[in-house]
């Protein structure tokens, strides 16, 4: 990667052509202005440095447009996504069709979390490990033990049938607190080292949000190593940026966290200094505190996340959870002095003393008052989760990224900085993402999507249905989805705001379809997200009947169906943020202060967004046809609706069920 840096927006233009580099790589490739106009603008950042924010609507052609003059340049790249599903599209396909296509010789690695690689010294404590839970698990052990002896990167994406949620994952991958580092008896052998140093030697890196923010959040060897040497930094799917971000950059502490360590000291210690210590007392010991502070949690009703402003979170007596959280602290220390007479035995009692000490010392602090600026919640599902976050990354970016305030080599190249996503917010400078994020003086560019909207689609908001928090609007929703879908066959997505909702339509539905083999009825939580998706793209093929697909959170976006399969997307209420979420409440108490609107300023832009990515599932190519229906009059009622119907693509509006039903025909008969 040696191309001259000169001229770069020219030759970057260049690709662009129809007869350029794109044409020769893409067979269905077709000239764009908007998809060039973006390669412009990452080109001439990334000649000058500095921040770009590009909103990128569906069907601009956005990765080609930070790829084209990323690779051009000559400068080594570190490429960042939201999700695994991208990162190894574009390290598998897009950046070798282009790389080939350019001419150019790029070394490029894929670098993930150390929980997506194989950890060859867990896989050999798992072997002997007898509290495996069951034959599955077993069988399941049985595979990656066969598969290891044939993996070049022990990434476990790459190996079949392997289910995501398999509970041996967590035993036989590392994680930073149990990695024993240079000290590992297969550190030579180690997958995540090898892939540091692919990284290391390249040109381009694909990394994804959840690695950067951990790293940057704890400063370890791989991102401290990687970011210095690199000049051009692309985020792609910018849009989650924020909400990644305060997940690593506050303090973490959960029951989960504190039974991991519990098991895996009782394993390296009947493994490897058996009668040394009492080992089944010391991880009893902190199993049964970590317990008893779930259980002290269990005994109050909340949401999924609890308020926790003062002593104790909500609804929690504060002397029994203080008394619980001190146990805990108590508990790892007694395991972390059991651990110290053993530390030179093993390199693996080193590392579990550290995280004893780790462990105690987040107990502590949580029984301490939270740091100014952040807020504390507390999860409870299986396991209780205490959490004490920022309210946005954007001092972190500001301070660690773009390091504004710090003096500048002027004769030094500045870094480039690339953010896109196609929904960044509603506003010209997209204030939703710029502002919690630290780039409000990043230039700013917004590239509308080539498809024909109103000639494609078409939004229909049902005046009928009872208001979203009325009893009945999830049935009432249901009963629509049954009768559209089963007029076009299937072809249904519906997209709920709340788990509650799921459970409902997902029940109607499925009573009123199983057993008739008219339209198979797929719900979130069945399968694997990545099984339903397949399922649900495959239709009414090979004989089985067409689908719908009822799903939330994660399925708003990054859900790709083009064609047939999918043309109806139904939302049942419009996506504001849950007024009882404790980081909800924080940003809302801080914009008040502030003398701004919450609603006005982070509600509504908040579901603008929202609402954007899940219409976004609909229309993916030019040819698509299909109808958006919104089960929320708000959006014709209320004067904010007029705002967040401006959000959406510019599809033509059904006025009537009569309109609709016509609408309905016409897919049904295409």
């Amino acid at each position: 990667m040696q191309a001259p840096r000169e001229g770069l927006e020219e030759r970057t233009r260049a690709a662009f052509v129809p007869t350029g580099v794109l044409a020769r790589a893409a067979e269905a490739f077709r000239p764009r202005s908007g998809q060039t106009e973006m390669a412009a603008a990452v080109a001439r950042t990334i000649e000058q440095g500095g921040a770009l924010v590009v909103e990128a609507g569906t069907g601009v052609g956005k990765t080609f447009s930070y790829l084209v003059p990323a690779l051009l340049s000559g400068e080594r790249v570190l490429l960042s996504t939201a999700t695994k599903t991208l990162q190894d599209q574009l390290f598998a396909r897009d950046l070798p069709r282009l790389a080939d296509a350019l001419g150019l010789p790029v070394r490029m690695a894929l670098l993930k979390g150390r929980g997506s690689y194989l950890c060859l010294h867990r896989l050999e404590l798992a072997r002997r490990d007898a509290s495996l839970p069951d034959r599955t698990a077993l069988r399941t052990l049985a595979k990656i033990e066969q598969w290891a002896q044939g993996t070049r990167t022990g990434d476990l994406a790459e190996m079949p049938g392997l289910d995501e949620r398999s509970p041996v994952l967590p035993l036989v991958t590392s994680t930073r607190e149990n990695c024993l580092g240079s000290q590992c008896p297969k550190f030579r052998q180690c997958h995540v080292n090898a892939a540091r140093r692919e990284a290391l030697a390249a040109d381009v890196v694909v990394i994804n949000h959840h690695l950067f923010f951990a790293d940057l959040a704890v400063r370890e060897s791989g991102m401290a190593e990687l970011l210095p040497i690199v000049r051009v930094v692309v985020f792609d799917e910018a849009h989650q940026l924020n909400e990644t971000g305060v997940q690593f950059l506050g303090r973490q502490l959960s029951t989960g966290q504190v039974l991991d360590f519990a098991r895996d000291t009782l394993a390296a210690g009947l493994q490897l200094a058996r009668g040394l210590v009492d080992w089944q007392l010391a991880a009893g010991t902190v199993e049964r505190a970590a317990r008893e502070l779930r259980l002290v949690a269990g005994r109050s009703t909340f949401s999924t996340r609890l308020r926790w402003s003062g002593e104790a979170p909500e609804g929690i007596e504060p002397q029994a959870w203080q008394e619980a959280l001190a146990a805990l602290a108590s508990a790892l220390d007694l395991a972390e002095e059991g651990l110290a007479t053993v530390r030179e035995a093993a390199p693996d009692f080193a590392r579990l003393q550290e995280r004893a000490a780790t462990l105690a010392q987040r107990a502590r602090a949580f029984a301490q008052e939270a740091e100014p600026g952040s807020v504390r919640w507390a999860d409870a599902a299986t396991h209780l989760r205490l959490v004490e976050s920022p309210l946005d990354i954007a001092e972190a970016v500001q301070q660690k990224l773009l390091k504004t305030g710090e003096p500048r080599d002027e004769a030094a190249p500045q870094r480039a900085w690339i953010f896109t996503s196609a929904t960044l917010g509603d506003d010209a400078r997209l204030s939703w993402f710029t502002e919690p994020c630290g780039l409000a003086e990043a230039e700013v560019l917004r590239v509308a999507s080539p498809f024909d909207y109103p000639a494609q689609a078409a939004v229909y908001v049902p005046r009928q249905l009872p208001r979203p928090n009325d009893p009945g609007h999830s049935g009432a929703v249901a009963a629509l989805a049954q009768r559209a879908a089963r007029r076009i066959g299937g072809r249904t997505m519906v997209l709920t705001t709340t788990l509650r909702a799921l459970r409902a339509i997902g029940e109607q539905l499925q009573a009123r379809f199983e057993g008739s083999g008219e339209l198979e009825v797929l719900v979130q939580g069945q399968w694997t997200k990545r099984r339903l998706i397949e399922r649900f793209r495959e239709g009414a093929d090979h004989g089985r009947p067409g689908c719908i697909l009822v799903a939330s959170a994660s399925f708003w976006e990054g859900v790709d169906v083009p064609g047939e399969a999918l043309q109806l997307v139904i939302i049942d209420k419009l996506p504001f943020p849950p007024p009882g979420d404790p980081l909800v409440e924080a940003r809302s108490q801080r914009l008040e202060q502030q003398g701004r609107s919450p609603f006005n300023d982070y509600f509504v832009p908040e579901a603008a967004v929202a609402l954007k990515q899940g219409a976004g599932r609909l229309i993916r190519r030019e040819t698509d046809q299909g109808l958006l229906v919104v089960c929320d009059t708000r959006l014709v009622q209320m004067g904010y609706g007029r705002r967040l119907l401006a959000a959406l693509p510019p599809m033509r509006r059904l006025q009537d069920e009569g309109e609709f039903d016509a609408a309905l025909d016409l897919l049904a008969g295409a």
